[in-house]
């Protein structure tokens, strides 16, 4: 079996490459993959190489397949798992295996399994483990973001609160309460907007800051003030750029301040703009992972000794969060594809993991077995591609959001344009 992927050798070093996959094992199952969207955390990886935690030291001579966000077709079963496996069934992937307290991951530590590629083998930790998922959406690019979607879930989940007097944590962000999400106009801000609003637990309040009017009008567009109040909630989108006193504003939005703050940028004053809003019994999670090994910031421990204030970090989430996004995004209670606004080519997808932070816009999706430049959503009613055009007309019917009907089109019209 051949294969094409962009596969990782060393820092800044991706290639797009033809190889042949070794046959499966009877334990091991074919994957064929259909999408992946792109994660920051894989452009860490290329500009890490082997110093990242996840990637190999010998990445040099046995490179790597890079992205984790990806969804697809099953296209050959080992025998081992013929009773719960057949070709042609959708399958998403929990990347978060800690298999035997490995750090591996598919997109940073396996030669034949990560999302930017056309096939791929499953090695058999990801059945036994259960991390290779049944998929029944509509749509390969929900399939997609299931992952990340799943490590907005789980942050959630991770975050605590305490009574006076207690010891015990109560688990997930405070029902009813006060929620901040600090650098919150990105695709993965946007998610966890959509699931503060829709998922189980919400917050009375909740406040989205950001420095760029671009983005935060976007998430107006997307998550009204309007919207957000038949979920019950008290939306504010801030831009924090030229405020005097950020936290004291942010504070007089909330009535005092915060039971949960988000931190969605690595980046120290927005950490210590999220110590300084966090009210009593606050839980700060430290969403955003740094590049830097010694990232740090400053923290209010007065506040941690007489207000309780705590402070979490979640990196990715586990199989239960995958299963909660799945099943709240095929219900309809959860729709990401705002998170999207660029589709690519594998071809595309080297350049664009490399350059991600100069790019603007969202989450930036690949297709893995077309061939296609990395298109803005909004811009493809100007292409000159009569595919793009149409693509466009569909996405404009569907609130210029990104959907089934725009992928299958796609799909179908650059198939066998490899």
């Amino acid at each position: 079996m051949n294969a094409k992927a962009v596969r990782l050798y060393g820092k800044k070093d991706l290639r797009l490459e033809s190889f042949a996959l070794p046959p499966i094992k009877d334990d091991e199952i074919l994957i064929r993959i259909i999408s992946d969207s792109i994660c920051m955390s894989s452009y860490k990886a290329a500009q890490q190489g082997a110093e990242h935690k996840r990637v190999p030291d010998d990445v040099s001579k046995n490179p790597v397949i890079i992205g984790h966000e990806f969804c697809g077709e099953i296209a050959e079963v080992g025998k081992k798992w013929v009773s719960e496996w057949k070709p042609g069934e959708k399958f998403s992937i929990q990347p978060a295996i800690n298999y035997k307290g490995s750090p591996a991951a598919p997109g940073y530590s396996y030669p034949y399994l990560g999302g930017n590629a056309t096939y791929g083998i499953v090695p058999n930790e990801f059945m036994e483990e259960g991390c290779l998922l049944k998929y029944g959406g509509s749509a390969f690019f929900y399939g997609s973001l299931a992952e990340p979607m799943s490590c907005i879930i789980g942050a959630f989940h991770a975050s605590y609160h305490t009574k006076a007097g207690s010891y015990t944590h109560k688990m997930d962000i405070k029902q009813g309460g006060k929620m901040a999400v600090l650098a919150g106009a990105g695709p993965m801000g946007l998610g966890a907007v959509d699931y503060a609003l829709h998922g189980p637990v919400k917050p009375s309040v909740l406040t989205v800051t950001d420095i760029d009017d671009t983005r935060l009008n976007r998430a107006e567009e997307l998550f009204g003030s309007e919207k957000a109040a038949r979920a019950g909630v008290k939306l504010r989108f801030v831009n924090t750029k030229n405020l005097e006193n950020a936290a004291e504003y942010l504070k007089e939005l909330a009535g005092g301040g915060y039971d949960d703050v988000f931190v969605y940028a690595p980046v120290k004053p927005v950490v210590e703009l999220g110590d300084a809003i966090l009210g009593y019994d606050g839980c700060l999670n430290f969403f955003a992972g740094p590049t830097d090994p010694k990232f740090s910031a400053g923290f209010n421990f007065y506040n941690v000794h007489y207000n309780a204030t705590h402070i979490v970090g979640t990196s990715g989430g586990n199989t239960d969060d995958m299963k909660e996004s799945i099943a709240l995004m095929g219900s309809g209670v959860l729709n990401p594809a705002g998170m999207i606004t660029h589709v690519m080519g594998l071809n595309a997808a080297a350049d664009t993991t490399l350059n991600l932070p100069n790019i603007p816009g969202g989450k930036k999706l690949i297709y893995t077995h077309i061939d296609m430049p990395l298109t803005c959503i909004d811009d493809m009613k100007d292409s000159e591609d009569p595919v793009l055009r149409k693509a466009a007309e569909i996405v404009s019917r569907n609130s210029g959001l990104w959907c089934a009907e725009a992928e299958a089109y796609l799909l179908d019209m650059k198939s066998g344009k490899e």
